[in-house]
């Protein structure tokens, strides 16, 4: 019998993602907290969504999400570090690492401490002014376990396509527990403590002098630029083309991890004898975990906290006050 289409034929094609890229916010287009923040010297989230500087020493830094794309390829946003204080004689223990963690139950596709784990596939465009060798690694810090591979930036500030293959790992097995984790890495400077061995290209227990061996120092000059956008990472040998996701399920996707409030909220009253005034937060969607709140009162008493919290709705508190307000940047943070 045949099968007749009802609908729209341009339709036809449309296809639901199947969120094969274990990496979220690839395409750099989700910035929550802000497009640009300068002078990072640290480690912390600052810019673009699910994306984690892992820093110590190593000069100072500007983060921002940039329009700067390769061409034809779909991408409206890169990610961009821009180094603004130079260390050209990194001392032994300093590091630069740009990071996404992955939380174990987004990997257990991958199989890992079994006789069945799976390769992955990492694939990204990259552009510097600063040609060389480079350092892509997966760091099994729940088992204390490491893979590192080396990429080559040929062709100063070009966009370059780069696809790198790791086997799978058969001992150390991931959990699906708050603390279970993958974390990818790009390496982008570091001291003689993690790069003086053999660069380690296979899974074995942690040697830090065998995980960046080779990697070129970024922060060796003030003019250097680093670019990155259309990050994929995928279980088996081959790099498929970068899955887009609709805008609204990336963002819910980067939402598990870190939301905000981005206009005035009001407490009121629920007590009249002691003026006590609470305010709901429900959340745009369960996060990770219960997450820290930031917030800050603009007017009303200083005796204020969190009364009750899960993954879904934070109670705030403010005590002897019938009205109160906050500012316009609470901020909800549950990163791993």
């Amino acid at each position: 019998m045949a099968i007749t289409r009802i609908g729209n034929p341009a339709l036809a094609d449309v296809r639901e993602p199947n969120f094969r890229n274990i990496i979220i916010n690839g395409d750099m287009s989700q910035s929550q907290r802000s497009t640009s923040v300068s002078g990072i010297t640290g480690t912390g989230y600052n810019t673009v969504d699910r994306f984690k500087h892992v820093i110590s020493g190593l000069g100072t830094w500007t983060a921002s999400q940039s329009t700067d794309v390769p061409s034809g390829q779909g991408f409206a946003n890169s990610f961009k570090m821009d180094c603004t204080t130079a260390d050209a004689s990194p001392a032994a223990g300093d590091f630069n690492v740009l990071a996404q963690i992955v939380e174990g139950a987004n990997i257990q596709h991958l199989k890992k401490g079994t006789s069945s784990a799976e390769s992955v596939t990492w694939s990204f465009w990259v552009k510097s002014n600063k040609t060389g060798t480079y350092i892509c690694e997966i760091l099994d810090g729940n088992n204390t376990r490491q893979i590192s591979k080396s990429y080559t930036i040929s062709s100063a500030n070009t966009w370059e396509k780069k696809t790198i293959t790791m086997p799978g790992d058969t001992s150390g097995a991931i959990g699906t527990g708050a603390s279970a984790f993958l974390q990818f890495n790009w390496w982008l400077a570091v001291g003689s403590d993690r790069s003086s061995g053999t660069l380690n290209t296979s899974w074995n227990s942690t040697t830090n002098a065998n995980r960046a061996v080779g990697q070129v120092n970024l922060a060796d000059s003030t003019s250097n630029e680093w670019y990155i956008t259309g990050v994929q990472l995928e279980a088996g040998s081959v790099a498929t083309d970068f899955e887009f996701l609709p805008a609204d399920v990336n963002l819910r996707r980067c939402q598990r991890y870190f939301q905000q409030v981005t206009s005035n909220a009001w407490f009121f009253t629920y007590d009249n004898t002691t003026q006590n005034s609470r305010l709901n937060f429900f959340l745009k969607c369960d996060m990770r975990a219960v997450p820290t709140t930031t917030i800050t009162i603009t007017s009303g008493s200083s005796s204020d906290g969190v009364q009750y919290s899960d993954v879904g709705k934070i109670t705030y508190y403010q005590n002897g006050a019938s009205g109160c307000r906050t500012d316009a940047a609470t901020k909800f943070d549950a990163e791993l």
